[in-house]
């Protein structure tokens, strides 16, 4: 049995610690908050719960699952690794790319497992999506546009890309499956002087181009991801967890092929569970996670360049 422990009980890190604990996997909490954990003790009375990180790297645990405010994440992942845990990190897995490398590196050379939770690249229906994509059913793919749109949580230290950009950035890579983009980002400062709340970021891998909108300024939440291919389209409503094939296209002589469309997907399952268990399942067979350290840095080189381009106020790379 492989037992974890999950550090950070908070509005995140409670739901890790709830699927762990009905895997039966969870061996302690850290909570370092005493109202945080004592709802954990509430919770799940024989579950120890530590106020000290250091007590739970002592332990026998096999693995560390980190669970707290990103700007932590590399400084307990680095301990965590040192120490001889395999190790999950939550989104994002830093907030640069060395120290993502740094994590990364650690990880290969004393050959310890890091996995980051993008949890989104674990949803059935992107799995879906993406043997779709990949039998040739669409034809050649030309682009993949992603919105995800809602009124609030506005944060005051991080721009709404590293808020909710994240895992669309990480489920982009995963589809197109090709090397570094070209980067060009437009950003909007509307509430804050140096905050942005409205993005759009524009990546071109080879000849496909992909684009993703995050706001929290939208009136109604929208979480969507088409693909445009050169036999049809795929819609992906993650909110209703459907995704419908459009056989519509342009043809070579640019006329108009109306085919219909098809609902060809329909799933309620749960990524968070599936990721937790890929988790374990890569602890015990040793193998490489989907969402490992590389992917990790990948999508950090995405959103530092964005950044980047952002601050110096330049929409092209």
């Amino acid at each position: 049995m492989i037992n974890v422990g999950v550090v950070g009980a908070g509005y995140w890190g409670k739901n890790l610690v709830k699927t762990f604990y009905e895997m039966g996997c969870l061996a302690a909490v850290v909570e370092i908050d005493p109202e945080l954990a004592n709802k954990v003790k509430s919770q799940f009375p024989e579950i120890p719960v530590y106020p000290d990180y250091d007590q739970l790297l002592e332990s026998t645990i096999s693995a560390v699952v980190i669970a707290t405010p990103a700007h932590t994440h590399a400084a307990l992942a680095e301990k965590a690794l040192l120490a001889g845990k395999d190790v999950f990190v939550e989104k994002p897995i830093t907030l640069s790319v060395n120290e993502a490398e740094r994590l990364h590196e650690i990880a290969e050379t004393n050959n310890r497992i890091l996995m980051v939770g993008h949890m989104l690249v674990y949803q059935p229906a992107i799995r879906f999506v993406k043997e779709f994509i990949d039998s040739g059913r669409i034809g050649t793919l030309y682009s993949l546009h992603q919105t995800r749109l809602k009124l609030g949580k506005v944060r005051t230290i991080e721009n709404v890309l590293w808020s909710l950009g994240v895992h669309d950035i990480a489920v982009c890579l995963y589809l197109i499956n090709r090397g570094n983009p070209n980067v060009a980002i437009n950003g909007h400062k509307v509430l804050q002087r140096s905050i942005d709340d409205d993005i759009y970021l524009h990546l071109q891998f080879d000849n496909i181009h992909a684009h993703l909108h995050t706001s929290w300024l939208w009136p109604k939440q929208e979480r969507r991801l088409v693909l445009i291919g050169s036999e049809g389209s795929l819609v992906y409503d993650e909110l209703d967890q459907t995704v419908t094939f459009h056989r519509n296209y342009i043809d070579a002589n640019l006329k108009e092929v109306m085919q219909g469309s098809e609902l060809i997907f329909r799933g309620e399952a749960e990524p968070l569970k599936l990721e937790c268990h890929h988790f374990i399942t890569c602890i015990q067979e040793r193998k490489r996670p989907l969402t490992d350290g590389a992917q990790g840095i990948a999508v950090i080189q995405i959103i530092e360049q964005a950044i980047n381009l952002l601050n110096k106020g330049d929409w092209n790379e």
